[in-house]
This record gives C-alpha cells, structure tokens and sequence, in this order.
C-alpha cells in the first residue's frame, strides 16, 4: 500500500465535505428566497442531487470525465463503477500524496452542486418527475463533456483553456442553462411573489461562502502556496463584491438591502471561481468591484427586459462565470501558477478563454432548450396553472414548509 501525506490527504477531505456542504447551503439560500408555498419544492430539486448525482458519478460519470478521451470531447467508460480503480492508488501516481478515491469524491461534489444552481431559475414552474430527467440529461450531455474537455485532458485542456475551479465548468454552463428553462417555462404567475425568510437566505449564503474556501482553495489539488492565495483570492472578491452590490443598490434605491448584499456575495464567489489560482490578490480586489456592479447591471437589465429568472441565477452565476473567465484571460500572472495574461502581454491566451466561456454558454443554452422540449414529449415539463397557484410543496410533494398559522 502506498503511503500517503496524511495532511495533504487531510486537506483534500476538508475540502471535499465544504464542497459538500454547498449544495445545502445552495437549497437554503434559494429557499429562502422563493415563495413562501415553493420552500420545500426548490430545496428538495437541489437535495435530490446529492442522491441522484452521486449514483450517477459513481456508475459512469466519473469516467466519462477523467478516462479516456484524450484530446476529446467525452471520455469512455473503462472505469465504470470505478472499475480498475483500487482504493490505495495514489492520484495522479506515485508523485502525489492522497488516494485517488479523495479526488473522484471531491469532483463528484462539484458534479451534485452544479446542476442544482439552474434551479433558482424555474422556480415553482417545473414539474418534479421532468426535472429528475433534466437532472440526468443535462449532466450526461453538457457537464460531462464540459469536465472531460477543460479538466479530464480533453479537446480544451490541449488547445490551452484554463479554469481552476469552474468558470466555464460550472457557473457559465448552469447560468446560460438557467436562461434556456426560463425562455421555454416562459414567467410565474406570480412574479411578485416575495421571499419567505431572508434569514434562511443568510444561512445559505453564510454556508456557501464557507463551502467556497473548499471549492476554490481545494481546487489547486494539493497544499502550497497557490492554495493559500486561491483561499484569501476567494474571500477578498467576496466581500469587495458584497460592499459593492450594497453600496450601487443603497444609492439607487435609497436604503441598504440584506438581500442585495447577500447576493453580491454568491456573485463575488461566482466570478473569481476560474481565476482563484491564477492571479494575484490586487486583482481579485478587481475582479471583486466588478463582480458586484456588472452581476448586479446584469440583473437589472434582466429585469428590464422581463426575463423572469426567479432566483437570478443568469445575472449572478451565468455572467459571474463569463466575467471571472474573461478576467482570468485578461489578469493570470505567470509568478503565479506559471500562465501569463493580456497584462502580462499573452493575447492568444485571453482570447482562448474568451472563445472557450462563449462556447459553453452558447452550448449550455441551445442544448437546455432543445433538451427541455424533447422532455416534454414524454412528461409535462411545466406545471399546471392550478398547481403553481397552490404552490409546489401541497400540489406536488403533499407537504408544507411550515404550520398553515405561520403562513
């Protein structure tokens, strides 16, 4: 049996449980924030994936992602069911000090999470048998492939895209997917539906930024001093973000929102993501300022122009990824993690990841919608008018979030 760095080993399951604890904290933020007889049916599309995806990721997905395929677009099923995999193989080989099975857990938890961001987006509008189709489509077909090519050595990785913890993998994919369900469900009945308990939202968005250090910092795949700086990178775009959303909305409407300053937050986190390991800290301070405004314009003109993402998944995932993809382009510092920007006079290097975040957004969007329809012809995908007006928790789970006094 190999012998392992039982820090570094250590640090990696710290880091596989925070991504874990994202995806509750990702059901209570959005529960929060949904209508108050919609609470139980969006926390329940995002806890269904812990099981779903997980059974998924073990049969085939992690194969699909990181066998095979080399220079490809998908990979192939030589490790289905881990399949050849021993429990005491060292990832990446010999070199490495954790097991291999710490690696495949920590990508399957960013596996579970990612779908589950496009749900804030149809909210108490789609039906929970053609969600759980969509939830196995959509990995199969856009996640998968999406890993494989940027983080598995597929067609990506060899042309040079770089995404250290999900630019493109996961916040471009499901935000421009988020957009696609909410053009084919078309808008709420209600859209003044306001949010049941905007302390539940702190809970999550306190849990997410929490899991986020696991996300961002684990990403670097071992312990050094990129890890360290993609850790402080994450929580300084954060909270230079949260200011930033809290300071345009207390100009532009007169008072300080805790909703505002809790979503600037998840946007700040959401933009940095790709570029937490490349780039120095002045320009996650850059990336951070941009994030609050430019996510924060992007759902305002979402408003604008009556695009009814419930939960502005678009708006703060969607265009966060876009953002920190193109920022990665325009800031990555060779002294750093040894890849340098357009700063630092790499041209060819910005524009591939420019071309690489429109692919997958562009991609996401198209394939969502196509998918959504297709879905619809063996199951209803969107709700009937009589069960969005009694809310998703009676209609179609028979449960209530609280007593029937409370509401």
């Amino acid at each position: 049996m190999a012998t392992f760095d039982t820090g570094t080993t250590a640090f990696m399951i710290l880091s596989t449980s925070l991504v874990m604890l994202m995806t509750p904290g990702l059901a209570f933020f959005y529960g929060g924030l949904a209508g108050k007889r919609n609470i139980l049916g969006i926390m329940m599309q995002t806890f269904v994936s812990l099981g779903i995806t997980t059974i998924m990721w073990i049969s085939v997905g992690y194969s699909l992602c990181f066998s095979g395929g080399e220079g490809g677009i998908i990979g192939d099923l030589s490790h289905a069911f881990l399949k050849g995999i021993p429990f005491t193989e060292s990832f990446g080989g010999a070199g490495e000090q954790y097991p291999v099975y710490i690696f495949i857990a920590y990508q399957m938890m960013f596996a579970i999470i990612t779908p589950a961001l496009i749900t804030g987006a149809f909210v108490n509008r789609v039906t929970f048998k053609a969600y759980l189709v969509f939830l196995v489509l959509w990995q199969l077909f856009v996640y998968y492939p999406f890993v494989h090519m940027i983080w598995g050595g597929g067609i990506l990785a060899q042309w040079g895209v770089l995404d250290f913890a999900g630019g493109v993998v996961v916040h471009a994919t499901a935000g421009f997917a988020a957009l696609a369900s909410v053009f084919y469900v078309g808008k709420r009945r209600d859209k003044a539906s306001k949010p049941n308990s905007i302390p539940l939202v702190a809970i999550g968005t306190g849990l997410l930024w929490f899991g986020w250090y696991g996300f961002n910092a684990g990403s670097e795949l071992k312990v050094n001093a990129v890890t360290t700086l993609a850790f402080l990178n994450t929580d300084v775009a954060a909270s230079f973000a949260t200011i930033t959303w809290l300071i345009i909305e207390w100009v532009r409407e007169g008072k300080p929102k805790f909703v505002g300053l809790l979503t600037g937050a998840v946007a700040g986190m959401a933009t940095i993501t790709p570029a937490a390991g490349f780039v120095p800290l002045w320009a996650a301070i850059v990336i951070g300022i941009a994030a609050g405004s430019l996510c924060y314009v992007a759902v305002q003109l979402k408003n604008k122009w009556g695009w009814d993402d419930a939960l502005d998944v678009w708006g703060v995932h969607g265009m966060g990824g876009v953002i920190g993809t193109i920022s990665l382009g325009i800031f990555a510092s060779a002294a750093v993690n040894g890849q340098s920007g357009l700063i630092e006079g790499n041209g060819g290097f910005f524009m591939k990841e420019v071309v690489a975040v429109l692919i997958g957004a562009v991609y996401a969007f198209v394939f969502t919608y196509l998918m959504l329809a297709v879905i619809n012809l063996f199951t209803k995908v969107k709700v009937s008018e009589e069960m969005e007006d009694l809310g998703l928790d009676e209609s179609l789970h028979g449960e209530r979030a609280y007593d029937e006094g409370a509401l």
